[in-house]
Formats: C-alpha cells, sequence, structure tokens
C-alpha cells in the first residue's frame, strides 16, 4: 500500500474495530477501490475479513507501541469503529494521537462519549445510531424518499414533484419563493442526475433533490 517513494497512498485507509460498524466501512471503502488495513483484538472476526481485506492483523489497538510498529502513522485515513466498549474506544484514539495519527475518525455512542473522543485527539466524530435514528424518523413522518440533517440544520432530500409542477420548466415555477428551497438536480427514472437550473424540464415521474432548512424541506416535501 505504499508507492515508489515509500509513502503512504491516498487510496488507503485503516479500520480499527471490524464490529457492524467498522465492517460496514471497510466494505463501502473497498468497494470504492480504496485499500484496507483492518485491526482487530479477535481472531476469529480477523480469520473472517482475511480474504476480503487488502490486509487484516489481530492487535491490541490500546497498545501505542503495538500501533506504532503497525505503521499507522504512515496512513492519511484511521477509522476507530469501537462503540461498545468506550475504554477501549478512547484508548486506540489516545494511542493514535500519541503516534501522531492526526486525522482520525472514531465512532461515539454518546454525547460524553463523543466529547471525550475529541478531547483526546479524534478530529471527525460519528454517531452512527443517532444519525440513522433521526434520518429514519423524518422518513417515516413525512413524504421524502430520502434525507440528510446536517449539524447547522441544513438537510438534503429527494422528493417527488409537487402537484401542478409536471411539464413545466423549473424557472416557471415559484418553488424558491413558496418553499425557500433550492433545487439541485432532477432525476428521471431511467435517465442519469443532471443538475438543475431555469431551463430544466419538470417532466411527470421525476424526483427532484432539493436543498434548505430542515422545515422548510419538510414543508416541501409535504406538497408532493
Amino acid at each position: 500500500m505504499a508507492d515508489r517513494t515509500g509513502t503512504r497512498s491516498t487510496r488507503t485507509a485503516v479500520i480499527i474495530g471490524l464490529g457492524r460498524f467498522g465492517g460496514q466501512v471497510a466494505d463501502s471503502m473497498l468497494r470504492m477501490g480504496f485499500d484496507v488495513l483492518g485491526v482487530d483484538s479477535s481472531p476469529a472476526v480477523v480469520q473472517h475479513w482475511a480474504d476480503r481485506l487488502t490486509y487484516v492483523v489481530q492487535a491490541d489497538s490500546t497498545d501505542t507501541e503495538a500501533l506504532r510498529q503497525l505503521g499507522l502513522r504512515d496512513f492519511q485515513r484511521v477509522v476507530v469503529g469501537i462503540g461498545s466498549d468506550v475504554e477501549a474506544s478512547v484508548l486506540t484514539v489516545l494511542s493514535l494521537a500519541e503516534i501522531g495519527v492526526t486525522e482520525v475518525w472514531a465512532k461515539a455512542v454518546s454525547g460524553k462519549h463523543g466529547k471525550i473522543l475529541r478531547s483526546v485527539g479524534a478530529r471527525h466524530v460519528i454517531y452512527p445510531e443517532a444519525a440513522m435514528g433521526d434520518r429514519v424518523a423524518h422518513l417515516i413522518t413525512s413524504k421524502m424518499l430520502d434525507f440528510i440533517e446536517f449539524d447547522d440544520g441544513f438537510s438534503i432530500a429527494e422528493t417527488r414533484l409537487p402537484s401542478g409542477t409536471a411539464g413545466r420548466r423549473l424557472g416557471e415555477t415559484d418553488l424558491r419563493s413558496r418553499y425557500g428551497v433550492t433545487v439541485i438536480g432532477v432525476k428521471i427514472p431511467g435517465e442519469r442526475f443532471t443538475y438543475a437550473d431555469g431551463d430544466t424540464e419538470l417532466r411527470e415521474g421525476a424526483l427532484l433533490i432539493v436543498s434548505g432548512t430542515t422545515e422548510q424541506v419538510q414543508r416541501f416535501a409535504a406538497a408532493t
């Protein structure tokens, strides 16, 4: 996973903790063409991933020297997927910081856990259960087909066309003034996604990608 200069390729990542979350991240990065080094303390888990990852090793990730010997300092991306064992999660992030890893993504199971992870060296803290719970709640209680909410209350959603807009051009509608959302793109079944402008035709059956505050996006989706 090193180039000819001996440095690590930018298309590499380390996943520490190959449980449900870490395993899903590893699978996704493999599909994206990344080389993935997996680290887990369980021999059974390491065996499970042996034929799937670029390289996988059994190690105690709370052991600073073990991480140093694995050369993790040379990697640009390290994901700590440990969640249930909060102590191991924190000590792993601390060990990574001690050997000089700066780009650490760590899973947190609570707000306090996340604050501790940031204080010991995690640059990015992820709350997968909370994020998924919020997303599913929005989808269940609205007409949105997909939904992503960011920390500052800004959201992006996939919705159907509002009634009365099929067959018109986007610039001929008053969607922006009525709802405050921006239509980013249009996806027509069987065709490629296209970015939207005033001349984009809103054809029957099309799906819209819109952005705005969460309240604006929810109000817009309710009109579809």
